[in-house]
Formats: structure tokens, C-alpha cells, sequence
């Protein structure tokens, strides 16, 4: 069944316009008690949330929704998606809920589900849901005193702040070190920090004054280069930026330059094969991971195996094949020995680790190989199917030609706007550019 609702990372959308209104939320909430609603005992949902100021109409109507279908609620308020999922694990709830549109600015909102297993959905699932959206779940409402209860969780937070510092090794310890913290004035403002300082750390904070409108606002993981700027101002060891629900990190060495996720994988996939603890022969990314990464795994010894974009596909393989690294160029890093979904913290802490067992500086540690020339631009078309088209199709196999074994050609239709995504990669970035261009130029012909 085909999901209309549900994209590659739950419902997203504007705020207050379909599908994130109120009305919505309360239909899916209705749905998705229905569906978890299994066996005789006391059924409960955990909501988290991000910062952003629509959270207090969604969150009151997921709220509605749950205890309309018998469902007891527990808020926990603002609190990382990795976090969530934890929660909703170790409390043994039914579903977990985040209310988020992650990196997207403020205006935008969303909602991730959680089974009780603590990982997302399934597309299986989501379209189930979808289709009990469509049959009116109002139908399946509880009697009156069977309502459930909502209750505000006391003690979610140091939940979290314990299980996030129970990943990092006992025999070691932040002393010493200064860091610089950015927490996009996100979900994992206040416990970011706390867990750096419980850990040893000296901690310079950024972006953690959330206002409801400022979340991903020139700081956090897409805009971290006021987190490199600060790091060199106040003479950091290293700084970590966060999105604004903390399920993606990058990471800044004390000279200001910047880590992305595939760097940060690279480096803990080499400790962990150091530590034995390695799984699968390797790690898995998706398709917009660099060239180099591959090659640098090859040197060591290990595979990449990737994935179309989307962390939940990256998690799937990991799950089906004995994985337990992987992860997206964009700082989305799972570590499912720690966690069933991307948490930039927990991802910190492992870079961390490796750099306090090496004692050494954060440029020494952190850039593991030489990525390849990487370029990607975006092309709108005015419908139709231009990827289709003979001259286009022509245009893509000369680019990969002309790049041969030592770089990729990488085509991307959005599944949410009229735009095609074209990435190419290889050692001549003169070339990379040239191929790019050349297979806009024939799309822009054909889309016309």
C-alpha cells in the first residue's frame, strides 16, 4: 500500500497547514493507538518533543487522541529523539512519539513513531496506520471509563543523561578537555551539556536558549560554522554541533575544521575493529557517502554496503545483516550496541573516546582520509518524466564513462518537489563538474 502521510521520516510538513494540524495529529494519534492496542494490560504512549512553538498544539493533540482510544500518556517535554526511542523501550510502552521536524526551521513540524521495540515504524506499518486514518478511527474510541490518564514523567531527563553516559568507556574520562557544544537551541539543550560536564569536560554551550522560533537558527548540525568559530575563539579541544532533535551530530577540530558523518564513521569504525567490537565486516551508508570513505574502508579491510537516503533504510540493512555501524554523510550515525536510531550524542561520545584513549589532538584523530571531489546540484523540471528521455539517459552514462572506476554518478528524484538531485565524485574535480553540468544541462532540455 502506498503511504501518503508518511515520508522517509514520519509525517513532516508546514505548521498548522495539512497534514501538521491539529485535526491530523489527532486522527493519527487515534490510528496509531488502535494499532498498538494489543492484548488486555494497561496500554501507555510515551510523547516527546523538540522546542518549536507549534509543539504545544501537537503534542495537546496527539494527547487527545491516545487517551480518546484508552491509551495512558506520559510527557516527557523536550527531549532528543534517540531519547525517546530509549524511553519508550525501557518503560515499556506501547508507542513512542517525537514531535519534531528535526534540522527544518521552525516553521515546520513533524511526527516520528516508535514501536515498543523502540525503532520506527516499518512501511508496512505506517501504511496500515494511513489506512486506519482513512476508515475514521473515531469508530474505535474508548468507553468513557476506560479513557486513559496523562501524566508529565519526572526523571526522563536523567534517564537519558545516565544511559548516554553508560556508552562511554568507565576507565575514562572528559578531564581536561574543553568543549563546545552546540545544541541548535534544540531538544538536547540542557542534557548535552550536562552529560560533557558530568563526564569530566569543561563546557562552552551554544544555541541552547530556545525561544520557539530560533531552533536551527544559524547554529546546529546544518549551520555549524558559528560552532567552528567559537571553537577557535575559546581555544576548544574539539566542538559537536547537534540538529534540533539530536539524532545527528558533525564535529569540529580545535582548528575549525569541520567532520561530517562519514569521518566520524570511518574513525569509529577503525576503533571498533580495533576493540573486537566490530560487526558485519564493515558499515553500512547510503549512496551519498564519498567515494573515499569506501576506499578507506577497503584499505582496512572492511565493506560498505549502502543504502538509498534515509537513515531508516541505513538502519534496515543494519538489522537484516549484522551491522552495527552505520550512517548518513549528514551526521545521522547509528550505533545500535547503544541505540535504535541516529544519536549525535552518543555518536560524540564513541569519536571521543578514541580521542582520549590516542591522546591526541582532534586534527590527528579526526580526518581519517581524503574524501573525493564531491559535487551535487539540484535541477527542477516542469513534470513529466525527464530521466526518461534517451538524451538524458545518454548524457548519465557518458558522465560515468568519462569517471570510470575512480568516481560515481549518483541521480536523485525528491519524492516531495519537482527536483532532480544530480551527485557525481572522482579524483579531477574539474571533471566531477563538467559531468554534473553536462547532465543538468540535458534534464533542464528535456524537463522543459
Amino acid at each position: 500500500m502506498t503511504r501518503k502521510l508518511f515520508g522517509t521520516d514520519g509525517i513532516r510538513g508546514l505548521a498548522n497547514r495539512e497534514p501538521m494540524t491539529a485535526a491530523t495529529c489527532l486522527k493519527v494519534a487515534m490510528a496509531a493507538g488502535k494499532y498498538f492496542t494489543r492484548g488486555d494490560h494497561r496500554h501507555r504512549v510515551l510523547i516527546g518533543k523538540d522546542t518549536r512553538l507549534s509543539n504545544y498544539m501537537l503534542e495537546a493533540s496527539l494527547q487527545a487522541g491516545f487517551v480518546s482510544m484508552g491509551m495512558d500518556v506520559m510527557l516527557v517535554g523536550p527531549m532528543p529523539t534517540p531519547a525517546v526511542a530509549m524511553l519508550t523501550r525501557s518503560l515499556r510502552a506501547d508507542i513512542g512519539v517525537m514531535i519534531s521536524a528535526s534540522h527544518n526551521p521552525f516553521e515546520d513540524n513533524g511526527i516520528k513513531l516508535f514501536g515498543p521495540d523502540g525503532f520506527k515504524l516499518s512501511d508496512e506499518v505506517e501504511a496500515e496506520i494511513e489506512r486506519m486514518i482513512d476508515n475514521d478511527p473515531a469508530k474505535h474510541v474508548a468507553q468513557s471509563a476506560q479513557l486513559g490518564r496523562a501524566i508529565r514523567l519526572e526523571g526522563a531527563r536523567g534517564r537519558y543523561v545516565e544511559s548516554a553516559k553508560y556508552t562511554f568507556p568507565r576507565n575514562q574520562s572528559l578531564d581536561g578537555l574543553k568543549i563546545v557544544v552546540d545544541c541548535a537551541h534544540g531538544a538536547a539543550y540542557n542534557v548535552a551539556p550536562e552529560v560533557l560536564y558530568e563526564l569530566g569536560a569543561t563546557v562552552e554551550t551554544l544555541g541552547v536558549d530556545p525561544n520557539g522560533t530560533n531552533i536551527n537558527d544559524q547554529v546546529g548540525a546544518t549551520a555549524p560554522a558559528a560552532m567552528q568559530q567559537r571553537v577557535v575563539e575559546v581555544g576548544a579541544d574539539l566542538g559537536i554541533s547537534l540538529d534540533g532533535d539530536a539524532d545527528r551530530v558533525v564535529i569540529s577540530d580545535e582548528k575549525g575544521t569541520l567532520l561530517d558523518g562519514d569521518q566520524l564513521m570511518a574513525l569509529i569504525a577503525r576503533y571498533w575493529k580495533g576493540q573486537d567490537m566490530l560487526r558485519g565486516g564493515g558499515l553500512v551508508a547510503t549512496i551519498m557517502s564519498n567515494l573515499g570513505l569506501e576506499r578507506f574502508l577497503q584499505d582496512e579491510g572492511l565493506g560498505l554496503a549502502r543504502t538509498k537516503v534515509g537513515d531508516r533504510y541505513v538502519l534496515e540493512h543494519m538489522k537484516a545483516n549484522g551491522f552495527n555501524v552505520g550512517g548518513e554523510q549528514s551526521g545521522h550515525i547509528i550505533l545500535t550496541d547503544y541505540a535504535t536510531t541516529g544519536d549525535g550524542l552518543v555518536a560524540a561520545l564513541q569519536v571521543l573516546a578514541v580521542l582520549v584513549r590516542e591522546g591526541r589532538r582532534m586534527s590527528e584523530v579526526g580526518n581519517v582520509f581524503q574524501p573525493y571531489p564531491q559535487i551535487l546540484k539540484n535541477v527542477r523540471f516542469n513534470g513529466g518524466q525527464p530521466l526518461d528521455a534517451a538524451p538524458v539517459k545518454a548524457a548519465i552514462a557518458d558522465g560515468e564513462k568519462e569517471l570510470g572506476n575512480d568516481g560515481r554518478v549518483v541521480i536523485r528524484k525528491s519524492g516531495t518537489e519537482p527536483v532532480i538531485r544530480v551527485m557525481a565524485e572522482g579524483q579531477d574535480e574539474r571533471l566531477v563538474g563538467s559531468v554534473v553540468d553536462n547532465i543538468i544541462g540535458a534534464i533542464e532540455r528535456a524537463g522543459a
